[in-house]
């Protein structure tokens, strides 16, 4: 209704339940068959947007030295340019939403990628911070908006296909994070040497993918039409659909009160997801009054140092390994390396979860590795890197874990929601600190000593909260 205002949440549960509803020329008819020239070209365009969501982050991390000489950046500005993704996401990802029920979920997703491209043309030629910080901004609104849209878009262009298609999307989205960590560095190399060049030339990877979305935008029913397989509220993000995902072909997951397998989409990038409920509970039940849950609160915590290590890892790990006498080809291929180790955990972790009651031992598992790469990088940095990088990327799969909990910690299809845009919103506000006060203390110390002090003191409210938000109740039997 015209003047009445909605949260987030509802915003994305009735943006999905319109994806998910049948077709008012067919009601309750077959899908209709779409070309198979169509369909390609939605998964081109699919797996085009997913290997564009990430290098706007990953391709700094390798080039910051250089960018903070060219632009003259003090380390606490650089703090500054490393907190702006989680940032972005948390502030721009809200908005998806409400500007897919108006202009329809691939429009929206066709100007992210515009707003990507853009971004990461304009970023290059900024002659000081401010314009540089300002383009940056740009590319990662882009892409927040397009990580909430991106799984709804899955679950209404493919309907019988939608873990087949979340595979895809997800594939390309860490191959696209992995690969721009490591070919940035030689990239710039080929190139001429320049940052400028070297961060550019990745706004042409953004245009490509916008081709299709461009064709695809026109159309805002396409494939509106939802099979059986296609009954729960999609959501916002990359590796989390196929946690979820890996949760319900593993047998269900345990929920306090009763057991439900679950299917759906969930997210890594800053919005509220959903998981649809196929087991017998009821779809709404009384009001949860989410800002008084001490689950929801344990999860958000823990969600938001989780965010937190991954943020600090992007925008500061190669600069550590370069300070340490690693070269910069080196230090982008290790950044790669940890981006790459959540590609086959995001689907194990997630397996391994569904069959415990208390997922608070894998919690300890992932906190405990991080600590001891932590420690690693103090004592020695060069000489064991590969090791120290191995374990941080181990212990960044934290994320798909968290979004994994937050399907288990629910009954219904409200109260995941909820929980998800509680924990997701608080948890990428919490994270935006972190990047910030690492470049302070780099700064101000000289040294990564203290940097590295705070990053494992990070892991500690991590374990914790995370031990908290595993225990095997649900957030129903709080309200």
């Amino acid at each position: 209704m015209v003047g009445m205002h909605t949260s987030p949440s509802d915003d994305l549960a009735t943006l999905d339940t319109a994806a998910s509803a049948p077709s008012p020329a067919e009601p309750g008819g077959p899908r209709r068959a779409a070309s198979p020239w169509r369909g390609r070209v939605m998964a081109a365009g699919l797996l085009l947007a997913a290997l564009n969501l990430r290098p706007a982050v990953t391709t700094l991390g390798p080039l910051l030295e250089e960018v903070r000489d060219g632009l003259g950046m003090s380390g606490t500005v650089a703090g500054v340019l490393t907190s702006v993704p989680p940032a972005c996401f948390a502030l721009f990802g809200f908005t998806a939403p409400r500007l897919a029920r108006r202009w329809g979920p691939g429009a929206v997703v066709c100007a992210g990628l515009a707003a990507i491209a853009a971004g990461l043309l304009l970023r290059p030629f900024a002659g000081g911070t401010v314009v540089f910080l300002a383009a940056s901004a740009l590319a990662l609104a882009g892409i927040a908006v397009s990580n909430v849209l991106m799984p709804v878009i899955v679950k209404r262009w493919f309907p019988d296909r939608v873990g087949a298609m979340t595979g895809l999307y997800s594939m390309g989205l860490s191959l696209g994070t992995a690969v721009a960590a490591a070919v940035t560095v030689p990239m710039t190399d080929a190139l001429g040497g320049s940052w400028r060049a070297g961060l550019g030339v990745w706004a042409l990877l953004a245009a490509v993918a916008l081709v299709p979305w461009l064709f695809l935008a026109r159309d805002r029913t396409s494939g509106t039409e939802s099979g059986p397989e296609a009954n729960g509220p999609g959501a916002n993000g990359p590796v989390a659909s196929a946690s979820v995902a890996s949760a319900s072909e593993a047998g269900g997951s345990e929920t306090g009160g009763g057991t439900g397998t679950r299917t759906g989409t969930d997210t890594d990038t800053g919005a509220p997801a959903a998981v649809a409920e196929t087991a017998a509970a009821p779809a709404d039940g009384p009001a949860i009054r989410i800002a008084r849950s001490p689950l929801a609160w344990a999860m958000a915590v823990f969600f938001g140092f989780q965010a937190t290590a991954a943020y600090i890892s992007m925008g500061w790990m190669p600069q550590i390994f370069r300070d340490a006498g690693v070269s910069a080809s080196t230090s982008g291929l290790l950044l790669a390396v940890m981006m790459a180790m959540g590609v086959p955990l995001a689907f194990v972790l997630p397996r391994i979860a569904a069959r415990l009651r208390h997922q608070g031992v894998l919690v300890v598992i992932l906190g405990v590795l991080g600590l001891i790469g932590y420690g690693g990088l103090w004592l020695a940095p060069a000489e064991g890197a590969w090791l120290w990088a191995l374990l941080l990327g181990v212990a960044n799969c934290a994320f798909p874990l968290a979004l994994t909990m937050i399907g288990m910690r629910t009954r219904t299809h409200a109260g995941v929601v909820r929980l998800s845009a509680f924990a997701q919103s608080v948890g990428y506000l919490l994270s935006i600190p972190g990047p910030l006060l690492v470049g302070v203390l780099y700064q101000h110390s000289g040294g990564w000593g203290q940097p590295l002090a705070l990053m494992a003191g990070f892991m500690v409210p991590q374990i914790v909260a995370g031990v908290l938000a595993g225990r095997d109740r649900t957030l129903e039997d709080e309200g």
